[in-house]
């Protein structure tokens, strides 16, 4: 079919405020809005201005009442406890409204935050919805975060309760929340008045009379009573949640989302840009720590009327390269998304992908891929052993949604390898030079947004107005800068290169690290990599490649290693310098699934480092210290 983006984007340049109205007809509203969007209010604008909703209603409450309460709402899927549990909308609202209940008994009103810290696990959800009910904001922290770092965001959020479990488990590790909760809360300043605890079989914590409660005891309780709190009317510029953006030190930045925009914006991808159907199984493969699992497993899918997907487990290891096939084949799983880094892990561990064929793929429809550059060969490869679509597309934790797509809703463009394809509508995107002033087709610069951004954007960040314009604003008057480089070519795509300080400068010659990882990813023996900028006396700069080989090969590693360096050297040319190139282990990572270059980087040039509070395995970046010192690279 042809594509309909064309002239669905040009009816949002057009008519902003008109396009932005249709959508949120799709929303249940209390009270409609003023203005669709106040130019004067806010940073830079605010959307539906006067409105008052309730975003629990709208993912639960409304759905039931429309005839759909016996459909699956939630599907709990955990190879890790052996556990497959399917909540249908009515028993979702109940768990909920029930749950909300036990917050407004823990003293918890309208506008008081509330700390989320858990795992995969379906509860976390119904957490995030009971807040939503009752107009609290909810700060989920991803589970077993350090608890120094859990500390800063405390501190910050200021919250009155916090949700928890007594453990996670990573794969076959278990890990105890309770211990890391209970000196979090030693070390912060503002004291939570109390703290409901998920029990869990395999690590049981022990309760702090006064300060905890029991999470199944108090529902239990108030289901007894038959005691629920319905959905309160909130403004649809209050905040729904914070999130704090990974990896941070120091102060943490906490990005605010609002109720209405926000729900606006969601609903409207599903159908438009993801072509999900409600009843359908949506499955996000992240995890609600991060801006994906709140977008796309928690609220996106339940606005739409689909059935989300709560997967505690990993691509490998639980118990092998087939998971993934397997829950999508179970649960008859009609688009997943997912970081690309999940589908190296795959390919690392099942090049030929021989486990996909165990499985009765046929309702999977498309792949999408976000969180980190989707390089092309992962893409083709991924494209040629499930058979479907695959969408590289991309976002921000600060935009909640996709920037960048390939709306397969509407009608697919044709896909171009390194492109996350063209701008949704409500981003007017732009390529920036340092002075401020827009590039010509396939000229790099900065990627920025002309402002208003769209709904579902942050407004600002936590109680800090100055820094959200210091950090966003202010680069560039009039845009919300991504500080991401890339170029938009003469068709209007846009590709995304890596982030403005990913761009190294070797002897006067700015060059992206990104585009040299495409290249070194197109070797046949490399299931993923990493280049960093590694600081050099005589060309200011120059880069260090970080290689990891596909399970089975055994062909020599300086063999490989020399082929790669001649592969960046035909594709890019000698001014890239690119001459150090060693293999190794495995990379470092946060549990997202994001590489620590930065981290990296810091290691190669000798600088104070630490280890981030989001690294999945702490003993990685000493094993890249050991690669990097074998090589003399290490100042």
């Amino acid at each position: 079919m042809s594509s309909k983006y064309h002239e669905v984007y040009g009816a949002w340049q057009k008519d902003p405020e008109g396009f932005w109205a249709e959508a949120a007809a799709d929303i249940s509203w209390y009270k409609l809005w003023d203005k669709v969007i106040d130019p004067y209010t806010g940073q830079y604008g605010r959307w539906f201005a006067g409105a008052e909703c309730n975003t629990a209603y709208n993912c639960l409450d409304r759905h039931v009442e429309a005839g759909r309460g016996d459909q699956a709402a939630l599907i709990y899927d955990s190879p890790v406890t052996d556990t497959v549990r399917t909540y249908s909308y009515s028993e979702l609202t109940d768990e909920v409204a029930t749950l909300a209940a036990v917050l407004v008994d823990l003293g918890v009103k309208t506008g008081d935050r509330v700390i989320v810290y858990m795992p995969m696990i379906p509860e976390a959800v119904m957490a995030m919805m009971a807040c939503a009910r009752i107009g609290a904001i909810h700060s989920v922290v991803f589970g077993g975060f350090a608890a120094n770092e859990l500390a800063t965001r405390i501190d910050d959020a200021k919250p009155v309760a916090i949700l928890s479990a007594s453990c996670g488990i990573e794969g076959s590790r278990v890990i105890e929340y309770k211990p890391l909760l209970d000196k979090a809360i030693e070390l912060s300043q503002n004291k939570p008045t109390s703290c409901l605890v998920l029990q869990r079989p395999q690590a049981p914590a022990s309760l702090i009379s006064g300060r905890d409660y029991d999470w199944a005891e108090a529902v239990a309780h108030n289901k007894g009573k038959d005691r629920k709190a319905g959905p309160v009317a909130v403004k649809a510029t209050d905040p729904l949640y914070i999130l704090y953006t990974s990896g941070t030190t120091g102060q943490p930045k906490g990005v605010v989302r609002d109720n209405g925009g926000h729900m606006v914006a969601l609903k409207w991808t599903m159908t438009n840009l993801y072509g999900i159907k409600p009843g359908e199984v949506f499955w996000a493969a992240s995890d609600v720590g991060w801006v994906v699992g709140h977008s796309y497993i928690c609220y996106a899918p339940l606005l739409h009327g689909a059935t989300t997907l709560v997967y505690e487990g990993k691509p490998v290891g639980t118990p092998d390269p087939g998971a993934f096939w397997r829950v999508i084949s179970q649960h008859k799983v009609a688009a997943l998304f997912t970081a690309p880094t999940a589908f190296r892990a795959i390919k690392k561990e099942d090049p030929e992908g021989s486990f996909i064929g165990k499985y009765d793929m046929s309702s999977l429809r498309t792949l999408f891929l976000a969180g980190e550059r989707a390089d092309p060969d992962t893409i083709q490869w991924a494209e040629a052993k499930l058979k479907v679509p695959v969408i590289d597309h991309w976002w921000q934790t600060e935009t909640g949604w996709a920037i960048a797509g390939n709306p397969v809703g509407l009608g697919m463009l044709p896909v171009k390898y390194g492109s996350p394809t063209v701008a949704m509508p409500g981003y007017d995107l732009h390529i920036l030079d340092e002075a401020g002033k827009p590039v010509g087709p396939g000229e790099s610069g900065t990627i920025a947004v002309k402002l208003p951004l769209p709904p579902g954007c942050l407004p600002t960040l936590w109680g800090n107005d100055a820094r959200f314009r210091d950090s966003y604003l202010a680069h560039f008057s009039g845009y919300y800068s991504t500080s991401d480089a890339g170029f938009i070519d003469e068709d209007g795509y846009v590709y995304v290169m890596a982030r403005t300080d990913d761009v190294i400068n070797v002897a006067g010659h700015r060059l992206s690290t990104g585009q040299m990882e495409e290249v070194v990813a197109t070797h046949p023996d490399v299931a993923e990599c990493a280049v960093i900028g590694v600081a050099d006396q005589l060309k200011g700069q120059v880069p260090a490649g970080f290689l990891v080989l596909n399970a089975g090969v055994t062909k020599d590693a300086k063999e490989i290693e020399a082929e790669v360096v001649k592969l960046v050297r035909a594709e890019i040319g000698p001014v890239a310098a690119f001459k150090n190139v060693m293999v190794v282990n495995r990379l470092p990572k946060t549990r997202s699934g994001k590489i620590l270059r930065g981290t990296m980087r810091k290691i190669a040039d000798g600088e104070s480092w630490t280890t981030p509070a989001t690294i999945d395995d702490p003993a990685i970046l000493e094993e890249i210290k050991d690669v990097l010192s074998g090589r003399g690279m290490t100042s």
